[in-house]
C-alpha cells in the first residue's frame, strides 16, 4: 500500500466514525443546503475531510476500498440528517470507482488525492465523434448531481466515426464514458424541484469539446480487478442508503411525536401504535434485503465468481424495494402525523416525503426494473446494462 500525495490512511470505521461526528452540523444545515439548492463550498469540505468521498478508491493507493454494504451504511447515515448531503456523497465517491476503468498512470493523475470528488451522468446522453487522439464532446446532461462542487465531471455517450454511429461487436452503438473539467462545461441552473433540492443536479453541457482517449472509459473493459469493478453496477450499490436513511429519520421523528401525543391524551394510542410496528417492519425487511443481497454478490466477486440469475435480480430488486419502501413509510408517517406534517419550519417530515418522491424518479426506482428482472428470471436477455 502507498498514499497518495498528501493522504492519510483512512479506514471504514474511521471514515463512519468522523461522519457520526458531523451528523449534527449536517442536520443543523440541512435547511440551509436546500435553500442554496447545492451544497455550499465549507459544507463540501468538511463532507471531503470525513473520508466519505474515498470509499471505493483502492487499497494499493492507500483507499479503504470499502465492502458495497460499509458503503451503503455510510450513505445511510448521511442520509439521517440530510438526503441532498447522502445524495451527493454517494455521487462523488464514484471517483474511485471511475478510477478503475482508466489506465493506471492516467487513473492518479487525474486522481492524485484520494477525496476528489466526481460527478455526471454516464448513461448515453451525448455525442463523442472519434477524431485523432480522442474525441470531440458535444450534449446536453441531465442531472448532474454534485456538479457544483466537483473536480471532474463524466459525460457519457454515443461514439461516431465519420458522422456515423459506431457499431460494437454484437450490433449496438458504442457507449462511452468522457471525463473531463467542470470548467470545460456550461453548468445549466435548471435545479428548481420537488426534494433533493440540495444536491445541485444541474443540467450541464458542451459544444465540440476535445476529449483525449486516454480520458475516456468503457464499463465492459475493466483496468482493475476486483468486486468494485468487476460489473458496472458498483455506481449503483450504495443508492439504497439514501432512501433507507431519510426513512430511519423519519421513524425515529415519528416515535417522539406520538409518545408526546399518547402522552398528552391526543391521539389513539393504538393506531400510533399499529402504524410505527408496520413502518418498522417494512424498513427493515427492506433494509435486510439490500444487505444480505450485497454482501452475498460481494462475496462472489471477491472469488471471482459469476453472479447466478437469482444473486443478480436480488441485487436490482432489492434497490428498487428500498427506494419504494422508502417513501411509502414516510408517506405513511405524514399520514399518522397528520396536518402537522406539512409545515416546513415545524417538521422534518415533509422535506424526507420530498426527497424521497424525487429519489424515486430516479432510473433504479422506477417499473422497468421490475420487467428486466422479470425477462432475466424467465431466461431472456434485458438491455440493462447495470443488472
Amino acid at each position: 500500500m502507498s498514499l497518495l500525495a498528501g493522504d492519510e490512511y483512512l479506514d471504514a470505521d474511521e471514515i463512519m466514525n468522523r461522519v457520526r461526528k458531523a451528523l449534527p452540523v449536517i442536520k443543523a444545515r440541512a435547511s440551509e443546503v436546500e435553500a442554496n439548492r447545492r451544497l455550499p463550498p465549507d459544507f463540501v469540505e468538511m463532507l471531503r475531510s470525513t473520508g466519505v468521498f474515498r470509499m471505493n478508491m483502492p487499497s494499493s493507493w492507500g483507499g479503504p476500498e470499502m465492502t458495497s454494504s460499509q458503503q451503503v451504511r455510510i450513505i445511510e447515515e448521511i442520509a439521517t440528517a440530510d438526503a441532498s448531503a447522502a445524495w451527493c456523497a454517494m455521487i462523488g465517491t464514484d471517483s474511485g470507482i471511475y478510477s478503475g476503468f482508466l489506465d493506471e498512470d492516467v487513473a492518479q493523475r487525474l486522481f492524485p488525492r484520494l477525496d476528489m470528488i466526481t460527478a455526471g451522468w454516464v448513461f448515453p446522453a451525448g455525442r463523442a465523434e472519434r477524431v485523432p487522439g480522442g474525441y470531440r464532446l458535444s450534449g446536453r446532461w441531465r442531472f448532474g448531481s454534485g456538479c457544483t462542487h466537483a473536480d471532474w465531471i463524466v459525460a457519457g455517450c454515443t461514439v461516431y466515426v465519420d458522422g456515423e454511429v459506431q457499431l460494437t461487436s454484437d450490433g449496438k452503438p458504442e457507449w462511452r464514458i468522457l471525463v473531463a473539467s467542470p470548467n470545460d462545461y456550461e453548468i445549466i441552473d435548471t435545479w428548481h424541484t420537488t426534494g433533493l433540492r440540495g444536491s445541485g443536479s444541474c443540467d450541464y453541457a458542451t459544444e465540440g469539446l476535445f476529449v483525449p482517449e486516454e480520458h475516456s472509459f468503457s464499463f465492459y473493459e475493466p483496468k482493475r480487478s476486483g468486486p468494485i469493478n468487476a460489473r458496472a453496477d458498483a455506481v449503483l450499490r450504495k443508492m439504497s442508503g439514501v432512501p433507507l436513511g431519510a426513512a430511519r429519520a423519519a421513524i425515529d421523528y415519528a416515535r417522539t411525536v406520538a409518545a408526546e401525543r399518547i402522552d398528552a391524551g391526543r391521539g389513539p394510542a393504538a393506531r400510533f401504535w399499529t402504524t410505527l410496528s408496520r413502518c418498522e417492519m417494512e424498513l427493515g425487511a427492506a433494509r435486510a434485503y439490500v444487505y444480505e443481497s450485497l454482501d452475498r454478490q460481494w462475496e462472489r466477486l471477491s472469488h471471482g465468481e459469476q453472479l447466478t440469475t437469482e444473486e443478480r435480480i436480488a441485487v436490482s430488486l432489492s434497490r428498487y424495494h428500498a427506494f419504494r419502501i422508502g417513501r411509502a413509510v414516510v408517506a405513511r408517517l405524514c399520514d399518522l402525523v397528520g396536518g402537522a406534517s406539512v409545515y416546513t419550519e415545524r417538521t422534518p417530515l415533509e422535506r424526507y416525503l420530498r426527497d424521497l418522491t424525487t429519489a424515486c424518479q430516479h432510473a433504479v426506482a422506477q417499473d422497468e426494473n421490475l420487467e428486466f428482472a422479470g425477462e432475466l428470471m424467465l431466461g431472456g436477455h434485458p438491455d440493462a446494462p447495470f443488472l
